[in-house]
């Protein structure tokens, strides 16, 4: 089933407005979005028009509860087209900021990389999309897992939660994709392409924005194997190596040997390979 943002667009805020908008945002969280703000919009609209009826002196034989009970309703079909329509422009700033502010949440930033996700798997992201990303990246993982002996589903797990399944992925300073889904930054010991994005580094539990410089590859593929073999080859994250195919020792083991500077990092990737692993 699906419902377009005009048809979100012209509902009232009842029940059933709230129902399809609810079911549109597991189908397509954008859309949603901008249905919400719309249907913001709108209420605002008619609360400035009933603001303005009120100020309005009336007296005489048309005022009376009928009437407005009808000028009431004529209010609310105009919110609704005005809104409908180009609107005031207030349903588009909402859109912009919601927008916005949904990336810099994303951003959970660490030694190593630069974690995609704040918290558990957003319910907006929908499984297919998620199943796609899977899908889509478990051969590479799969090749780097014979390389090293990582797990696989660990590795695509903690590409999910780093880029937020692939939609908060850094980019080159010319818009084009990096390929790194593991925010792996890049050291001095580090030749390759380079691009430079704002991130969040937590010290002492409180969150910082600072400008950082991330790894650049020319594949997924590549990115799979330098991130396996900076686990594999670096002695500080021996212990994460021992952890088999435990999601959960993996994530706790990678926190403790200071790949992620969130302090709740270790949950947040445990839950996403979790969830790989129902996906897969």
């Amino acid at each position: 089933m699906s419902i377009s943002t005009n048809d979100i667009g012209s509902l009232a805020l009842d029940s059933q407005g709230l129902d399809k908008l609810r079911l549109q945002a597991k189908q397509s969280p954008d859309k949603a979005l901008k249905g919400a703000a719309q249907q913001f919009e709108q209420v605002f609209l008619n609360m400035m028009l009933k603001s303005m009826r009120e100020a309005t002196p009336q007296e005489g034989m048309f005022d009376n509860e009928q009437t407005k009970m009808f000028t009431g309703m004529l209010d609310q079909q105009l919110a609704q087209s005005m809104s409908s329509g180009q609107g005031v422009g207030l349903a588009a700033v909402m859109v912009r900021q919601l927008s916005h502010s949904s990336m810099e949440a994303g951003g959970a930033a660490k030694t190593e990389g630069t974690s995609g996700l704040k918290g558990a798997i957003p319910s907006a992201y929908n499984e297919n999309f998620q199943q796609d990303f899977v899908k889509k990246l478990m051969p590479d993982a799969e090749k780097a897992s014979a390389a090293t002996g990582i797990p696989a589903h660990l590795m695509v797990g903690q590409a999910a939660l780093e880029s937020g399944w692939g939609r908060r992925e850094i980019k080159m300073p010319d818009g084009t994709n990096s390929h790194n889904l593991f925010g792996v930054k890049a050291g001095t010991g580090w030749n390759g392409k380079i691009a430079e994005v704002t991130t969040t580094e937590y010290h002492n539990g409180v969150a910082n924005k600072q400008v950082e410089k991330f790894r650049a590859y020319d594949s997924y593929a590549d990115a799979f194997k330098d991130y396996a073999n900076v686990l594999s080859s670096n002695p500080r994250y021996a212990e994460v190596l021992k952890q088999g195919d435990s999601a959960q020792g993996f994530a706790n083991a990678l926190q403790k040997a200071g790949y992620a500077t969130d302090p709740h990092y270790g949950d947040k990737l445990s839950k996403v390979i979790n969830s790989v692993n129902t996906l897969a």
